[in-house]
């Protein structure tokens, strides 16, 4: 049976971001769990099958594999309902503890897991930019410089939220989870505590640069180095430059997705150029060296005697570059003929002789200019 798209299986667009994509797991999830759902066979597989589906898109580089090349990039992995490897539940558990914490206050069937203290050093998240070049910048590879928003720590109380001098306390009402669970016979359910909500401490004089959140909004300006060869799609790592990490933490990493800008002439097909040409048909029944566009200039290119409409001629080593070697594509021009609006007496003339040379039945002789009827 063929596995179901994991945008679909999680319901989100394929342009959704990480944050978007964590808290639709997590919906899905808490309908699913088989805590809620005892002896389902059908839920627990579309537990498995949402599990396997975050584990790929949580995961920019998991997740760059499956925009290009779908479930081939992980042959041998996912069948039936275990989405991306995970064929049993307590694996998932295992894996995700920290979002199924969130929902179950540690508690999973019974089973209680350690919770993730929010105040210990934590990586920030990756980020996502997109950001367009020309035909030719992938010819010649360009220094871009790139702005975008994110957040860090703030640098007055170092990520702790309290003001100088104050200190951050375990809240007394959910003891530090961020929970508070009521029992409901073999599963446990969970809300936000609504005294810390949800931070698991509480502050006394927050601090005034960040309002108490230990976070602040940073604007930020890097220079970026885009080789030649890329191709709409390609993914660069920029490491920590993502989000700044919590508590001290590491940053996380920058990953700029590249667009191609359409070009008006020139048809990309991987490394080589497309493009149509257009001969006067003089040109080519009798042969020529004709100027033809390149992406960066013109060159030179040889119209064979006798060439027909659709003939290919080929402009050698000025294609794009390979973003994994030095040898350059090549262009490709398909010929059209190119009929004049209008000739000449001396010229119709001439074509009338080589009619009659060639026996051919043609129209009577017209007074003036010839041209053809619009």
């Amino acid at each position: 049976m063929a596995q179901r798209d994991y945008y679909e299986i999680l319901g989100v667009a394929r342009e959704a971001d990480q944050d978007t994509i964590k808290k639709a797991y997590r919906k899905l999830a808490m309908q699913l769990h088989p805590d809620k759902n005892p002896g389902n066979k059908e839920a627990e597989d579309k537990f498995k099958e949402a599990a396997g589906a975050y584990e790929v898109l949580s995961d920019p580089d998991k997740r760059a594999k499956y925009d290009r090349f779908g479930h081939d990039a992980f042959t041998g992995r996912g069948g039936g309902g275990g989405g991306a490897g995970f064929t049993d539940v307590e694996d998932i558990f295992s894996h995700f503890g920290d979002i199924f914490g969130d929902f179950f206050g540690g508690g999973m069937g019974g089973q209680q897991r350690q919770r993730r203290d929010k105040n210990a050093p934590r990586r920030g998240a990756d980020l996502r930019y997109v950001t367009e070049v020309t035909l030719k910048d992938v010819i010649t590879g360009l220094e871009k410089e790139i702005e975008f928003d994110t957040d860090k720590n703030c640098d007055d109380c170092k990520g702790t939220g309290a003001e100088k001098g104050s200190q951050v306390t375990t809240c007394t009402m959910c003891g530090g989870s961020g929970q508070v669970v009521r029992s409901q016979g073999f599963f446990a359910m969970a809300s936000t505590c609504p005294q810390c909500q949800g931070q698991g401490t509480t502050i006394k004089n927050p601090c005034k640069s960040c309002k108490g959140k230990g976070r602040v909004a940073e604007h930020r300006k890097i220079r970026l180095n885009i080789p030649a060869g890329v191709d709409t799609g390609t993914r660069l790592r920029v490491a920590t430059e993502g989000e700044g990490g919590y508590m001290g933490g590491p940053a996380g990493d920058l990953y700029v997705e590249i667009r191609v800008k359409p070009h008006n002439h020139f048809e990309r097909r991987g490394d080589d150029l497309v493009a149509e040409l257009s001969v006067p048909y003089v040109q080519m029944l009798l042969g020529a060296e004709i100027d033809v566009p390149t992406v960066t200039g013109k060159t030179t290119v040889e119209v064979p005697k006798g060439s027909h409409p659709g003939d290919t001629v080929k402009v050698p080593g000025e294609g794009l570059p390979s973003l994994r070697g030095n040898r350059r594509g090549d262009i490709y021009f398909h010929i059209n003929v190119q009929l004049p609006d209008k000739i000449n007496k001396d010229e119709e003339k001439l074509l009338r002789e080589i009619a009659k040379a060639r026996g051919l039945k043609v129209s009577p002789e017209s007074g003036g200019l010839f041209g053809r009827k619009k």
